[in-house]
């Protein structure tokens, strides 16, 4: 009997002994990956969404998750290496920031889930099988690129007088490039509109671009997503504005460096959105059974000092539906 009760006495140190050893142990914290193309100064608005994204959720960085930052500072051939990286660290969950940091995730993983916080077009990208069922390890979400590129052109009709010929600034060597153009040219015959098309693959190509903008006559600028100029757009704001050149752009960061209008997606709204993919991940769902969601909301923005730093009145008809203006 003296032995039993000394057996069961041991049996239970022992299993008290190993509960307490195993909730003293800190619950394993996830790490993520986060890839951008450009410097964080030139998306801050964004990244700060994606953490407020985290933060509802209740993710605080450094305290419940760790997020691995990679940038490629406009260095778009170091983005295969940073994507290399964070495979290497093992990190969980890789989110991207555009086309061509997506493309470098794909290419380094094809099991690490991978959450898009923006895309222009993921199934033209080849990024996903089709946004209903994605089918891979890549889900997120759509910007509608290329749908509204045809848009901003629209609007600059309506905005600039008898307006005949555009020059249009892209980056052809950008992922969803091709399909941004042809709904550009698709919309450029409906409005019977000239296109001025100027490629723009190195820093050094924006000021030649808009020298060639103004040479050709062109009587609006419409500046396609890329790289390059985001990364220098306040450099083509003062150039629009000392060629006396309205300009749409694809991105609400121009305006807010003093470009004249934007319309597209909420793209803050898109990246706080990208930290309900990384939860729902990190909780057990996998990219493939997650359909990549389209923009909920958008945004036009007229920038009044830059219209009238060029001597552009804007129609009434148009300042009326912009759902901010900046004076």
């Amino acid at each position: 009997m003296t032995k039993k009760i000394l057996v069961w006495l041991l049996l239970t140190f022992f299993v008290a002994n190993v509960s307490l050893a195993q909730a003293q142990q800190p619950n394993k914290i996830p790490r993520i990956g986060f890839l951008l193309a450009v410097s964080p100064s030139v998306i801050t608005t964004r990244v700060e969404a994606f953490r407020q994204g985290l933060r509802e959720l209740e993710y605080i960085e450094g305290k419940n998750i760790v997020i691995e930052w990679r940038y490629a500072e406009e260095k778009l051939d170091r983005l295969p290496a940073l994507a290399a990286e964070l495979v290497r660290l093992k990190v969980g969950i890789i989110v991207t920031t555009g086309p061509g940091s997506t493309r470098a995730a794909k290419e380094a993983t094809s099991t690490i889930p991978i959450v898009m916080a923006q895309d222009n077009d993921p199934v033209g990208n080849g990024f996903v099988a089709s946004l209903a069922h994605p089918g891979g390890n890549i889900t997120g979400l759509s910007t509608l690129g290329p749908e509204l590129s045809g848009k901003r052109l629209e609007l600059l009709t309506e905005v600039v007088p008898k307006l005949s010929r555009v020059a249009v600034l892209g980056t052809s060597t950008f992922a969803g490039h091709a399909q941004m153009l042809r709904e550009v040219e698709l919309a450029a015959g409906a409005l019977k509109v000239k296109l001025q098309y100027l490629d723009v693959l190195d820093l050094k190509d924006i000021e030649t671009a808009f020298r060639a903008a103004s040479k050709g006559r062109a009587d609006a600028v419409l500046v396609l997503m890329n790289p390059f100029t985001i990364s220098q757009r306040n450099q083509v704001a003062d150039l629009a504005a000392k060629n006396r050149l309205p300009a749409s752009y694809p991105q609400t960061e121009y305006t807010e460096a003093g470009g004249l209008m934007y319309y597209g997606a909420n793209t803050p709204d898109l990246f706080r959105r990208a930290a309900t993919f990384v939860d729902k991940i990190l909780k057990g769902r996998t990219p493939a059974d997650l359909p990549v969601e389209q923009p909920m909301k958008f945004e036009f923005i007229i920038n009044l000092k830059a219209a009238k730093q060029i001597g552009l009145t804007i129609p009434p008809n148009v300042l009326v539906r912009a759902d901010r203006v900046i004076r």
